[in-house]
């Protein structure tokens, strides 16, 4: 009965959207760093928006059939983080102004698993992603794959690109740690 359980956490819909997502990051990375012509950059770019659809859709699903599991819980931000990580990195091998973001979304995504970390000691755990942080995603999310579709992009837009992302990254960042420090109301107890 237990190993039954077990399975029906493991095997959602959700869970299985967001290992697919974890699955294409590979596949974007050889694509993009090894693309000649426009249509590579277009695949690349699409690949993108395929795994961007599924993490749409995977919360929707786990919402309204009621398929929220703990391992969903870790998995569908997992494989947002790693693809923006590896979306941003990809992206600074050409764009050497992105490092400045790079460096902003590794302190923002570290300060939050450290945080994060503690808490659970606590027992307790944000309620949900902030709405500075789904904001923050989808401007990465939007400006980015923007970037890998149109790579002969003017210094200039890369500039803007990223000074808007920047200052996206930095607003979530700020609510966040203004979360984990005077916000307890964003937190549930894990008793609950």
């Amino acid at each position: 009965m237990f190993v039954k359980d077990w399975k029906k956490d493991i095997f959602t819909i959700p869970n299985l959207l967001s290992l697919f997502r974890l699955l294409l990051i590979p596949v974007y990375v050889a694509i993009y760093l090894n693309a000649e012509d426009t249509t590579d950059y277009i695949l690349a770019a699409g690949i993108l928006t395929v795994s961007c659809l599924t993490d749409l859709i995977d919360g929707k699903i786990a919402r309204h059939f009621n398929m929220i599991t703990s391992l969903g819980k870790v998995l569908d931000p997992l494989a947002d983080k790693a693809t923006q990580f590896t979306l941003i990195l990809c992206l600074t091998v050409r764009y050497k102004v992105l490092q400045y973001v790079m460096a902003l979304f590794v302190l923002k995504e570290s300060f939050q698993l450290i945080a994060g970390s503690l808490r659970l000691r606590k027992k307790k755990m944000l309620k949900g992603a902030l709405i500075s942080g789904k904001i923050c995603t989808t401007v990465l999310f939007i400006s980015l794959i923007l970037m890998v579709m149109l790579p002969e992009l003017s210094v200039r837009v890369v500039n803007a690109i990223a000074l808007i992302d920047t200052v996206f990254l930095l607003v979530a960042f700020i609510e966040y740690v203004a979360a984990y420090f005077f916000m307890d109301s964003k937190f549930q107890s894990l008793d609950e």
